[in-house]
C-alpha cells in the first residue's frame, strides 16, 4: 500500500474514531484541529506512537487527507490550501446545527460542494455514512467485514482509498462517480447514511 500517512482536518469523533483504525493498522497519523496542536496533546497520547498533532497545513500536505470538520467550518478549513492532486477523503455532512437542517448547496451535492472548495484535490466520498461510535469499532464482524461506500470522479483516487480502506479491515462499495453517490451517501437526504452493512466472505 502506497499510503504511510494520512492528514486528518477535524478532530472530533469521527476524526478521533478514524485516526483509531488508521494507527491500529500501522499508517502515521497527523491531527490537526482550527485551535491548534497544543489542544490535541491528550488526544494523541491516548492514540500511541504513530500519532502526532499538527496544523492543519500540515495535516494537508500527508499521503492521504481526510476530512472530518462541521459542515460550517468546512469551506474556512480547505481554504487556501495547495492540493496539488493530492487525495482528499470527504466525511463531512451538510448538516446545519440545531436542528440537522439541509444547508444550501446551490443545487449540487455536498462532495460537489468541496470539491470546488478543495481546487486540485481529487476528492473522495467515504466514512461519513458510520456513527462515529460505530466506525471506532472493530470493522470484523459476525463473519463478515463492516462496509464504507465510496464515490469519486477520479478512478484511480477511489482505488487507492479503497485498498486504505481494505487494509484498515473494511469492506467498500464504488458508488460511482460524485453526482451519483455523493447524493446516495449524503446526510442529510441520501438513503444510506447510518446504514450499518456487513459484506459477507
Amino acid at each position: 500500500m502506497k499510503t504511510n500517512t494520512v492528514g486528518i482536518i477535524g478532530a472530533g469523533a469521527i476524526g478521533q474514531a478514524f485516526a483509531k483504525q488508521l494507527v491500529k493498522a500501522g499508517i502515521n497519523v497527523i491531527l490537526s484541529n482550527s485551535r491548534g496542536p497544543e489542544t490535541l496533546a491528550d488526544v494523541v497520547n491516548g492514540l500511541g506512537g504513530k500519532a502526532r498533532a499538527g496544523t492543519v497545513k500540515q495535516a494537508a500536505e500527508a499521503d492521504i487527507v481526510f476530512v472530518s470538520t462541521n459542515w460550517s467550518r468546512t469551506e474556512a478549513a480547505l481554504k487556501g490550501l495547495n492540493w496539488d492532486g493530492r487525495i482528499l477523503i470527504d466525511a463531512t455532512n451538510p448538516v446545519l446545527l440545531p436542528g440537522y437542517k439541509l444547508a444550501e448547496l446551490g443545487g449540487k451535492n455536498s462532495s460537489q460542494v468541496v470539491t470546488g472548495w478543495a481546487p486540485g484535490a481529487r476528492v473522495v466520498k467515504a466514512f461519513n455514512t458510520l456513527l462515529a461510535s460505530v466506525l471506532a469499532q472493530d470493522p470484523a464482524q459476525s463473519g463478515g467485514r463492516r462496509v464504507v461506500f465510496i464515490s469519486g470522479d477520479h478512478t484511480d483516487a477511489k482505488a487507492e482509498v479503497a485498498e486504505l480502506t481494505a487494509h484498515l479491515g473494511f469492506a467498500s462499495i464504488d458508488l460511482g462517480a460524485l453526482e451519483v453517490g455523493g447524493y446516495l451517501q449524503q446526510f442529510p437526504g441520501g438513503p444510506l447514511p447510518a446504514v450499518n452493512l456487513l459484506k459477507l466472505g
